[in-house]
This record gives C-alpha cells, sequence and structure tokens, in this order.
C-alpha cells in the first residue's frame, strides 16, 4: 500500500484510512485526490431465506482514490458486486471509454449502493414470513430469529446511512475531480439510498414489533 501511495502521491492519512478497514462512508478530500470510503455486505443474498440464529450479515470497507486521470481501488477480499462493472470496462462500446476517471468512480459507488438491494429484499420476505408465523402459531424459536433480524438490519443500517452524507458531499461540495456530467449520475445514488434507508427502517419497525405480536399471540393461546 505504501509503494502504491508514493507512486500515485497519496496522502499519508489517506493511506491510514485505507488500512483502517472499520471506517464509515465518507468522503477526505486531498489536493491531489480524493478518497472515499463505502461498504458493500458480503453475505450471499441467495442463502438469507435460510438464515439461521447467529448468522449475522457483515459488510466490508471498499476505499476509492479518485485522481485526474486514475481510479484506485483497496477491498478486504474480492466480491462479486463489481462484477457488472468490470465486464462494462472490458466492453468495446462501453462509455467508460469515452467519460474519465470520475465516471468510473460512480460506477464502482453506484454497483456497492445496488449490492444492498437482494439483500433488503431477502429480508423483507423473512419479515413477512415471521409476521406470518407469529400471528397463526407463536413459537419459543421464534424470538432469538427475530433479535438476529433486528441486529443485522441494524448492521445494514450503519452502512447505508453514513453513505447518504458521503454522497451529499460529493454531490454539494464543488471538486476538479468530479465533472458537472457525472454529478447527475451520482443524484441518482443518492436516491438510491435514500430508497435503502426506507426500506430498512420500515423493516425493522415492523420487527421491533413483532415480538409484541408474538407475547399477545401466544397469551391468547394460552387464554383459548
Amino acid at each position: 500500500v505504501r509503494k502504491i501511495g508514493k507512486a500515485f502521491s497519496l496522502h499519508p492519512l489517506a493511506l491510514e484510512d485505507i488500512l483502517d478497514a472499520h471506517q464509515r462512508p465518507k468522503v477526505d478530500i486531498y489536493d491531489d485526490h480524493l478518497l472515499i470510503i463505502t461498504r458493500i455486505p458480503i453475505s450471499d443474498p441467495a442463502h438469507l431465506e435460510d438464515l439461521q440464529p447467529g448468522e449475522r450479515l457483515e459488510t466490508e470497507q471498499v476505499a476509492i482514490c479518485l485522481g485526474r486521470d486514475f481510479v484506485i481501488t483497496f477491498q478486504q477480499q474480492p466480491c462479486k458486486a463489481f462484477d457488472p462493472v468490470l465486464r462494462r470496462l472490458q466492453a468495446a462500446d462501453s462509455p467508460f471509454r469515452r467519460h474519465g476517471a470520475d465516471y468510473l468512480t460512480y460506477a464502482l459507488i453506484d454497483a456497492a449502493i445496488d449490492a444492498f438491494f437482494p439483500l433488503l429484499e431477502a429480508y423483507g420476505e423473512q419479515v413477512e414470513d415471521l409476521e406470518t408465523q407469529v400471528v397463526e402459531k407463536p413459537a419459543v424459536d421464534q424470538i432469538p430469529r427475530i433479535h438476529d433480524l433486528k441486529r443485522n438490519l441494524l448492521t445494514a443500517r450503519r452502512a447505508v446511512w453514513p453513505q447518504r452524507e458521503m454522497l451529499n458531499t460529493l454531490i454539494r461540495d464543488e471538486s476538479t475531480f468530479i465533472g458537472s456530467q457525472t454529478v447527475v449520475y451520482l443524484r441518482d445514488c443518492y436516491d438510491h439510498t435514500v430508497q435503502l434507508i426506507d426500506m430498512i427502517e420500515t423493516y425493522r419497525e415492523i420487527a421491533s414489533g413483532l415480538i409484541d405480536i408474538h407475547l399477545s399471540s401466544a397469551s391468547n393461546r394460552m387464554n383459548e
């Protein structure tokens, strides 16, 4: 990392943030580049429907260094979230070949945000299933499942909420590294982030009420 930092004149504080993989999403502005921190989920949405008590959602940090003619990304481990961006880069008629480094940075941020949508859709299905089970046939094993769901939604909230402020900074503050045309695309990322936040808050509110519904249903069955 130090060799890369020296080759591209990255600020020492930026290198510290890159190596500290527990940062919140943010933007740091330096003379020669921007440091953009975002987070992506590393859980496989295909297996979330069979989520068992104790399984936790995990996210990882992605650091993006944007210069005037370069983009460098640092990840903890490879992931599939950026595969669509790589495929578009390889296409002969790709817009990446006509636009600058800022457009590629937008595409990476957009891919990181979009990775949360299938995750939350899976959680939404879990919320609906638990709600039906709690009302129709409350059982003791549903309580830890509800708590695990609430904990995972909180993890998603911690990863997504700061991204709104990060994007707002990129849109609001004028920068020589991001052109006006790319700002339009970043506004679309901002809208997607707000949509994710609404989904998370809705599911968290429903999940919080499931405990009360469970206790009420169990009490009614006991009375019967």
